[in-house]
């Protein structure tokens, strides 16, 4: 009899683990979701279907001017730290090994390893020191914060795509005569963009959701919807928290189902 090696799902007690660990993971997502739909104002007792908290959620102005501003801010932190990411990508694959190489790798993903408590109080005294110096408190500071912070998340999808491309056809164009950038521009970028466009989303989920560095680094009047959902949620917790919850959910798998199509036809 052939030996078929160690499975682990064939361990027992396997199954009801694996059972306990995905109901822990989702089942508060699951009732989340359910109550977005309640009739009534309780979190806690079902009262009926219904679509109205999403209805009061559109309503709210405060709601649709935190949404714009957060999807203002996303879009912008993904395509600095994608630009950023395919730069340092390009710059620590697409060369031969050098001293340093792998201290800078370090350093680009610092913002992974650092608790983010650690970042942005960092962030936060430093600009503090700009603000003080320039009396400039808009939205740049936060468009730089989601940008540097973004920048790891972006950077290893790309690295990753570079890693996995062959050479040959970069080879065969430079052999064609073809310029340093037409190589790039017409071969390289082209087998890249699935990296870029997972890198970008991947950067835009994680602006979207940010809560700790946005808080520390914000000015008044600069709520994005995690941070309005977080202060509403101080006062009580409603069904209309629930159903801007369930979107914000919604959005993030949908990017993510993207990212994992994105990713999985690097290996195809």
């Amino acid at each position: 009899m052939a030996n078929k090696g160690f499975v682990i799902s064939r361990l027992p007690g396997f199954n009801p683990i694996a059972g306990l660990v995905f109901a822990g993971l989702y089942l508060p997502i699951l009732i989340l979701v359910v109550y977005s739909f309640n009739a009534g104002r309780s979190v806690a007792s079902w009262e009926g279907f219904s679509l109205q908290w999403y209805a009061v959620a559109w309503e709210n102005d405060a709601v649709k001017d935190a949404t714009i501003r957060s999807l203002y801010l996303a879009a912008s932190a993904a395509v600095i730290s994608t630009v950023l990411a395919t730069l340092a990508a390009l710059g620590t694959t697409r060369r031969k090994a050098f001293g340093g190489q792998t201290f800078i790798y370090v350093m680009i993903n610092q913002p992974l390893m650092v608790p983010e408590i650690v970042s942005a109080v960092a962030l936060l005294i430093f600009f503090a020191m700009i603000k003080q110096a320039t009396g400039y408190a808009g939205m740049g500071y936060l468009i730089a914060a989601h940008s540097a912070f973004c920048i790891p998340f972006a950077y290893l999808p790309i690295r990753a795509r570079l890693e996995g491309m062959d050479m040959t056809l970069e080879t065969a164009a430079a052999d064609l005569y073809a310029s340093t950038w037409q190589a790039f521009r017409f071969v390289t970028l082209p087998l890249l963009l699935p990296g870029i466009f997972a890198g970008m989303m991947l950067a835009f989920v994680t602006s979207l959701d940010d809560v700790v560095i946005t808080v520390f680094v914000k000015s008044a009047g600069q709520d994005t919807l995690p941070t309005y959902m977080l202060g509403q949620i101080r006062r009580q917790v409603t069904a209309e928290i629930n159903a801007i919850s369930t979107v914000l959910l919604a959005l993030t798998v949908l990017l993510l189902t993207l990212f994992f199509v994105l990713t999985r036809k690097k290996d195809e």
